[in-house]
């Protein structure tokens, strides 16, 4: 049987060189190598092209290396929350390659496996993958897009043994599994290392042919920060909870749920356990449950907005490739978002705030594509009085001809025979004053 050497954090520090392509597992607090970044950020290593869902959260050590100077591309789905990473972009000291975070996470999974590159629809026909390839396949322009390989990857994981097997932890399969299998040279981050025999055939999450060296470095609390506890959520009776309310009732028993960021998010407070509904987060699990009581990104998984959550009976994790297949191929049925504008034909706009820069995409546009109904939810008009149904969308698209149902804090439009019609008021409002605030006509169908 194959033996993984076990080496430190300088020792693997020193495996990079200036000019490489590094791969970065993680997703928020969770399933960071932060040891082996903080001593790749104690090298004169330069020119880094780096690969992950984002540069790294605050004190996660890819915010060290932005820093330094050390990084030269970010190759990812959403650097919008790194002020550093927005900063070095605007002084022109960082190259940008944005990418839907499940398109990100296949074409890291197709390297791996010797592909290419593949076509998705995720994107297609939208300002982020201007000048690509796009097909129509099965009825559906589609977007090529090629495949991603790293020179080193840097993984975290929870268990190892001595031939380099890996179990992850919960929710840090991540963007791990993927990028273990699509690079030259793997370095496993692990708090422990157990002898060959130790791990349960079944229970290997990476086999150990991915894997070239061990780190032993267990992380503690410390390193990964206050915002690895859970946030204290005030609930209240303002719009955005009115929002979320409706929402809810727009969800059926059985239904696979993915909650988007903000208004979205507010659901899951009232989903109860007798209401049969199964919330999916895109970094990997299916049967989300509230929020603990106390605790954080140590003691439980997270969702995708980084909140530590309790799992469910019958809960699953799995990686982030594998739950954008889920979406891609129509296995969850409603998807509740957020918007910057609709319009009259079913497009939305959800990723590109007018003023700022456009470093942020995460998930929107895979599940705006994929899933089987969208819902979005966002307040009428924005921060300067102007409509937010529109017309015609003026902001970058997420995606063409998907939008179901739109919920505001004065109505909820649907598409009926094509046409945006206005099915319900919410308590208090006029249809006079829906008319004044929407920016295109619409039927009455109450």
């Amino acid at each position: 049987m194959k033996v993984a050497p076990v080496i430190t954090p300088e020792q693997a520090a020193r495996l990079v060189k200036s000019g490489d392509t590094l791969l970065v597992g993680g997703f928020g607090m969770t399933g960071n190598p932060v040891h082996l970044l903080h001593a790749l950020a104690e090298t004169d290593v330069r020119d880094l092209t780096y690969v992950g869902n984002n540069v790294g959260e605050a004190g996660l050590g890819g915010g060290r290396l932005l820093r330094n100077g050390q990084i030269k591309r970010a190759v990812g789905s959403y650097f919008t929350s790194n002020p550093e990473a927005v900063r070095a972009v605007q002084e022109g000291r960082l190259e940008v390659t944005l990418l839907p975070q499940g398109t990100l996470a296949e074409a890291i999974r197709a390297g791996g496996a010797g592909i290419g590159g593949f076509f998705t629809p995720t994107g297609a026909h939208t300002d982020l993958f201007q000048g690509a390839e796009v097909r129509v396949l099965d009825g559906v322009s589609q977007v090529f897009v090629p495949a991603i390989r790293g020179d080193v990857a840097f993984v975290r994981a929870r268990l190892a043994d001595t031939a380099g097997n890996l179990v992850y932890r919960m929710t840090e399969q991540n963007f791990n599994r993927a990028m273990a299998t699509a690079a030259r040279l793997v370095v496993a981050e692990v708090d422990e290392i157990v002898p060959v025999g130790r791990i349960e055939p079944e229970a290997v999450h990476t086999p150990c042919v991915y894997v070239d060296y061990l780190v032993r470095a267990p992380i503690s609390q410390e390193l990964l920060g206050s915002s690895a506890s859970v946030p204290v959520r005030a609930r209240g009776d303002g719009p955005r909870e009115r929002i979320a309310a409706r929402a809810l009732k727009e969800l059926r028993r059985g239904d696979v749920v993915n909650l988007g960021i903000g208004i979205p998010t507010a659901i899951a407070d009232l989903i109860g356990p007798d209401d049969g509904i199964i919330l999916h987060t895109e970094n990997g699990m299916l049967g989300v449950g509230p929020a603990p009581e106390a605790g954080g990104a140590l003691e439980y998984p997270v969702n995708a907005g980084k909140v530590p959550v309790t799992p469910l009976p019958g809960s699953s994790y799995f990686d982030s490739a594998d739950s954008f297949a889920m979406i891609r191929g129509g296995h969850v049925d409603v998807a509740v978002m957020g918007g910057l504008q609709v319009d009259a034909e079913r497009n939305l706009a959800n990723w590109a705030a007018p003023g700022k820069p456009l470093l942020g995409v995460g998930g929107a546009m895979d599940l705006a594509t994929g899933a089987k109904r969208l819902i979005v939810t966002m307040l009428h008009t924005d921060p300067e009085g102007a409509p937010k149904i529109v017309e015609r969308c003026t902001l970058p698209l997420t995606a063409r001809g998907v939008v179901d149902t739109v919920i505001t804090e004065l109505a909820v439009f649907r598409w009926l025979d094509g046409e945006l019609t206005l099915v319900d008021l919410m308590p208090g409002a006029t249809l006079d004053e829906v008319r004044a605030k929407t920016g295109t006509s619409f039927r009455v169908a109450l």
